[in-house]
């Protein structure tokens, strides 16, 4: 080898290991910087008067969300996002029927903080939506902070292949389906015949059609959906719990207080979150246990590394 190629052959060499250093360099940066994928805010007391309420709900919404990394890494500068809250029954905040409206009406003003275009606020519920949207106080709270709450139109639930295990296809509603951003928020109950309503469950609100045949094989109905829908971002309302007696509620007694939220991208350790806070083993939930064989997520979410807080 001559001393000309000698030295280019060294000045190749020396480049390439450069190259490896800064190329391992970065991998342990961006390792380092990957964000959280779980966040869980417990508030510091458990306020009974009405301000301090809606401050705890507002506090704990910003902090488990601002964890995560902030709303602007769900929503971009002029995205259209969709806020599914459980807004199923005819029932006060109080009675832990339906999401915390003050969760829900952060969320949509951390939306906008984070450029979205439009933000859109609906449910298919169980009882008439003209009853359940302003008792639920989720409507006026909403609105308040600027979203569009949408009582949904019938026309609009479409025909969808879903490819899932039980469903194959169903009425979905298209404008949750066209949306850049879908966030669900949950509320947690107890359920009769699914153990708990949790994430999965609540997404049982984009679809039309006769939704009591769900209850056939809710085992594989709720991944299905998770599956379909993949929510961007989901929030699990443990403010006020209802483990007994669910998911209509209305008996005061029934409900417990958490005083606490959790959100993450992983919609099984969020439920699972969800199911421990209703004291029940999410390894006894068969749709959790579904959803996880499935891989949509881990019901260890403490393997996560959640982001713990006290507001």
């Amino acid at each position: 080898m001559t001393d000309l190629n000698r030295r280019v052959f060294l000045k190749q060499v020396a480049l390439v290991g450069a190259g490896l250093q800064a190329g391992l360099l970065s991998t342990g940066l961006a390792k380092a910087s990957t964000p959280p994928k779980m966040s869980i805010a417990k508030y510091r007391s458990s306020p009974t008067e009405s301000e301090g309420i809606a401050e705890e709900a507002i506090q704990l919404t910003r902090r488990v969300i601002d964890d995560l990394g902030g709303m602007s890494r769900f929503v971009s500068k002029g995205d259209v996002v969709w806020v599914k809250p459980n807004i199923a029954w005819d029932r006060t905040p109080e009675q832990a029927g339906n999401t915390n409206p003050d969760v829900v009406a952060t969320v949509v003003k951390m939306c906008f903080e984070a450029g979205a275009k439009n933000v859109f606020v609906g449910d298919n519920p169980c009882n008439e939506g003209e009853r359940t949207y302003p008792n639920s106080r989720i409507q006026p709270a909403a609105e308040k902070a600027g979203a569009r709450v949408v009582l949904l139109d019938q026309r609009k639930f479409k025909k969808t292949a879903l490819n899932g295990k039980a469903l194959k296809e169903w009425e979905i509603y298209t404008d949750m389906m066209e949306v850049d951003t879908f966030i669900n928020i949950p509320i947690a109950k107890h359920h009769s015949m699914s153990g708990a309503t949790l994430g999965m469950k609540n997404l049982m609100g984009i679809c039309g059609g006769s939704r009591s045949r769900f209850h056939q094989d809710l085992t594989n109905v709720l991944p299905d959906l998770a599956v379909f829908m993949k929510p961007k971002l989901t929030i699990m309302d443990t403010i006020r719990v209802l483990p007994v007696h669910g998911p209509r509620g209305g008996n005061l007694d029934d409900v417990k207080r958490k005083d606490t939220l959790a959100a993450g991208v992983d919609q099984v350790a969020i439920d699972a979150f969800g199911a421990m806070q209703l004291d029940m083993e999410p390894k006894k939930i068969a749709h959790i246990v579904e959803g996880a064989n499935r891989g949509l997520g881990t019901i260890d979410y403490k393997s996560l590394s959640p982001v713990e807080s006290i507001v």
